[in-house]
């Protein structure tokens, strides 16, 4: 998983310069038999010039080619994952509008602060196309599940991208595009850069376990939710030497399973997110699961941070790459080089001073 990681970090890097370096030639070929020297040095002179478009082409995770403006000044993101990503790319500023509730995010308030007067236009499961025109943006960045609104942009002449960040290989492109559509392309690349180093150091220490603990994640809306091969989390546990128990699932993101099925997968550890909507004691209280493994030994844990979820696929999810390794794996990566890990993180792509409590140690 690690190398195909890094191969495709490289991959999208070289794409990502590709796409930048695009530009329209105007070639004069008119010549006549009777031309002069000088009509000919003329028109080469003019073979030459590069004419540079105010527009360039994308192509989003529908595989959507879309034609974008070089200048992008006003940016509508109706997805909290695109939104952390512009901060990390220093685009924080041409945000005009953004996702609703976004004074519920911690990384908003310490990073991003302006983001907390705009105007919320969209969820997950939604988004108002009448007050996004309002803002008159030069794009608007959209989640996969608001592709219905797709069209209704297109009719309007407003450019919109759409990311569908669900898998590692998945939120690496999503960087690339949002990095090249709004001319970040270095930012780009070295958020890229770091995921590849990042990825490499871990998987050097994990490569060659002989046994990866089996891990079992609970989604946000119950405790028997679960984590498909699908799903981002899952290559989360594999780069930070673990096993998922409910890889084998592959149909869908998350999956509901049943308390025999827990039961029988007896995982070592259970971790639950921190935006789940319920309480783990569901888990840790049933009696039919009192025989799993990472219960009796109470190996039971909340994904952190305090500042975002660090299981999600955002910039900082490599944090949650990071911690997840140091948990199963404390005699592999300690405390300290995590903490330190994460806090350079923050200082390098948010620009931001972060605390112990901030990461929820």
């Amino acid at each position: 998983m690690s190398k195909k990681i890094v191969s495709l970090v490289l991959s999208l890097m070289i794409m990502g310069t590709s796409l930048v370096g695009c530009t329209n030639h105007t070639v004069s070929t008119e010549q006549t038999s009777t031309s002069t020297e000088n009509v000919q040095e003329s028109s080469t002179s003019t073979s030459n010039e590069v004419v540079q478009s105010e527009t360039m082409t994308v192509v989003d995770q529908l595989g959507r080619t879309v034609e974008v403006p070089r200048e992008i000044n006003r940016i509508v993101s109706s997805y909290y994952i695109s939104s952390s990503l512009l901060i990390a790319l220093g685009a924080e500023d041409k945000v005009v509008g953004l996702e609703m509730k976004a004074d519920t995010r911690e990384i908003y308030k310490k990073a991003a602060p302006e983001f907390l007067e705009l105007p919320g236009v969209g969820t997950s499961k939604s988004i108002s196309v009448e007050e996004t025109l309002a803002l008159k943006p030069d794009l608007v960045i959209l989640p996969y599940r608001l592709e219905e609104f797709v069209e209704q942009f297109e009719a309007l002449d407003i450019p919109v991208i759409v990311v569908e960040p669900e898998s590692m290989d998945q939120f690496l492109e999503s960087i690339t595009l949002i990095g090249t559509a709004i001319g970040e392309e270095e930012k780009a690349e070295a958020l890229l850069n770091y995921y590849e180093e990042k990825i490499a150091e871990i998987s050097s220490l994990t490569e060659g376990l002989e046994e990866r603990p089996r891990v079992y994640m609970s989604g946000g809306s119950s405790a028997f939710t679960t984590c498909t091969s699908n799903m981002y989390q899952n290559d989360l546990i594999h780069l930070a030497g673990g096993q998922n128990v409910s890889e084998a699932l592959t149909d869908g993101y998350w999956a509901n399973v049943s308390a025999e099925q827990i039961l029988a997968w007896d995982p070592e550890f259970i971790f639950n997110v921190n935006y789940a909507s319920y309480d783990i004691s569901e888990l840790t209280k049933d009696a039919q699961l009192a025989p799993v493994s990472a219960i009796k030994e109470n190996r039971v844990y909340t994904f952190p941070s305090v500042l975002e979820a660090w299981d999600y696929p955002t910039p900082s999810s490599i944090l949650g790459i990071l911690w997840l390794t140091h948990q199963l794996h404390p005699e592999l990566y300690s405390v300290e080089a995590y903490t330190k890990d994460a806090q350079d993180f923050y200082k390098i792509f948010y620009d931001i001073d972060i605390t112990e409590e901030d990461m929820g140690l």
